[in-house]
């Protein structure tokens, strides 16, 4: 059973809480907070004013959500959280929870504003607005409407049906919105939000990704003392920062895993292997198994059992390894006795608020591993985003490769291959997806897409002519999408030369495809991976 450990990203450094009324966009609020270079946290609606004033914010946010303030039931928050001298800032729901906490007025007018709304600005020289133009446009999503402000707040702009839009109490440092300044559509928003930590709660642009390096560091250093600990490589951006970040701290005291199973892109494991060896100097242990995991998927063509068998044979594979690290460890008399994730804060907010979890749960950056595993857990990254992931990368050095590197799945090519899995298919596959790859690096596209995970129908097979002669070969599916999380992704909008440099050298360079394809569906109906 793993044992709960002090989380080592708690440092004291400046901390925006953002309260999270049900938003679909409060991960979005805290992200523009951290670019902003202040550290940020979400904390659901329900937890006791005592316990987020415990945290010591400098500053906390409302977020917006689905409710009506005057409905049954509707989400609120004790006014004492507005009496404790902490700067506030309210967005949408936030705002008009302010609002009707400090005696304003909120009703709901019957005018609806959604989408892009004209902003007028009537104090264009308030903490919030100073250097924003009179007229801006902002995104709204509302039904209710303020009226009136609180005693003590000054309106400072309007919209054609809502008389208050934003208002500010500068005396008491509380300021609120009714629109989204978080999203991009607000055309002022992020310098609407920087004003409010800058200007109304005084907090300096001092979150950094090298003060992250620093501090996360010293907190392993101070959790591992002289004990070990292992970690378990997929080639994934966040299980190589994560082991990059944990081995600057302890050095030889940490030993990776890289299980290579014969599931991974042209290239990958060499990367692994090489690249971020000699970047990291990390003592790394492959485990070549590629055999294992291709005669456990003979003749298996389901997906989801496809999945299964991946994860068991990994489990099995990292269990064996972990016991000839322990067991080699042995005679330096220190103990193996942490195991490092790469799990990151979407992961902990999706979880439920990741305040301590007794047992280690299954994760993709480590293909799932078993629950009676007795380690305590180094999570290095668990308060940090994706981009930001990757900026702590590359402050440690990683090769660009890695650090840039497209979410890829833990089951590999096994579930990009509709069929079974064979040795044959999968270098068919390692292939065609490496010259889309370097296609789209070479038209610098990599930045602008989230993924493209490539396809093979090895079950499908449809006429061609190839030679002058008639072929009968597998269609290849390139899956090019967008997204900020993966939740939901739109489909890529390729330009079509790209598309077709990347049809015409697959056709010609890869045995036995015939066609290729693009996958136009978005998320949702579709997923991203076809399995």
């Amino acid at each position: 059973m793993a044992s709960a450990t002090p989380d080592p990203a708690d440092t004291a450094v400046d901390t925006v809480l953002v309260v999270d009324f049900g938003a679909q966009y409060a991960q979005l609020i805290a992200r523009r907070v951290r670019e902003a270079r202040v550290y940020s946290e979400i904390v659901p609606h329900s937890m006791p004013v005592s316990e987020m004033l415990a945290k010591n914010p400098k500053a906390i946010i409302l977020s917006g959500g689905p409710s009506s303030v005057y409905e049954p039931g509707a989400p609120t928050v004790d006014k004492a959280l507005f009496e404790a001298g902490v700067p506030v800032f309210g967005m949408c729901y936030g705002f008009q929870l302010m609002a009707t906490s400090l005696g304003g007025v909120v009703d709901n007018s019957g005018a609806r504003e959604y989408g892009r709304t004209p902003l007028s600005v009537s104090q264009t020289g308030s903490t919030l607005f100073e250097g924003t133009p009179a007229d801006q446009s902002v995104w709204m999503s509302h039904g209710d409407a303020c009226s009136a402000a609180p005693e003590g707040f000054t309106v400072t702009a309007s919209t054609a049906v809502v008389p208050v839009a934003a208002f500010e109490n500068d005396a008491k440092r509380l300021y609120g919105v009714q629109y989204h300044p978080e999203v991009m559509h607000s055309t002022h928003g992020q310098q609407v939000l920087e004003h409010f930590l800058y200007r109304g709660a005084g907090l300096a642009p001092t979150w950094t990704t090298h003060n992250v390096v620093e501090e996360q560091v010293a907190a392993i250093r101070a959790q591992v003392g002289t004990k070990r600990a292992i970690c378990g490589l997929s080639g994934g951006v966040d299980s190589a920062v994560a082991a990059a970040l944990v081995q600057r701290a302890i050095g030889d005291q940490l030993t990776c895993v890289y299980v290579d199973h014969g599931l991974m892109r042209k290239g990958e494991t060499e990367q692994v292997e090489k690249d971020f060896v000699a970047a990291t100097g990390v003592k790394l242990k492959v485990v070549d198994a590629e055999e294992r995991f291709l005669s456990a998927l003979a003749g298996v063509s389901d997906p989801e059992e496809k999945r299964k068998i991946i994860g068991r044979e990994f489990i099995r594979v990292f269990e064996q390894a972990q016991a000839e690290i322990i067991a080699e460890a042995g005679a330096s008399g220190e103990p193996v006795e942490f195991l490092v994730q790469g799990t990151l804060y979407p992961d902990v907010v999706e979880s439920g608020g990741g305040s301590g979890t007794a047992n280690i749960k299954s994760h993709h950056n480590v293909g799932g591993l078993p629950e009676d595993l007795e380690f305590k857990l180094i999570e290095p990254l668990r308060k940090l985003f994706k981009d930001e992931v990757r900026m702590v990368g590359q402050e440690l050095g990683l090769p660009e490769e890695i650090v840039q590197r497209q979410p890829f799945p833990g089951p590999g090519l096994g579930i990009r291959i509709v069929g079974e899995v064979t040795k044959d298919r999968l270098d068919l596959l390692r292939e065609a997806d490496a010259i889309a790859r370097a296609e789209l690096t070479a038209a610098g596209l990599d930045r602008e897409i989230w993924q493209c995970p490539v396809v093979l129908l090895a079950d499908v097979r449809s006429v061609g002519v190839q030679g002058d002669g008639r072929t009968y070969g597998h269609p290849i599916v390139l899956r090019p999408v967008s997204s900020e999380d993966a939740m939901t992704a739109d489909w890529s909008r390729l330009p079509y030369e790209v598309l077709e440099r990347i049809s015409t050298r697959i056709t010609n360079e890869v045995r036995d495809v015939n066609r290729v394809v693009v996958d136009v569906t978005s998320k949702p109906p579709g997923t991203i991976e076809w399995e």
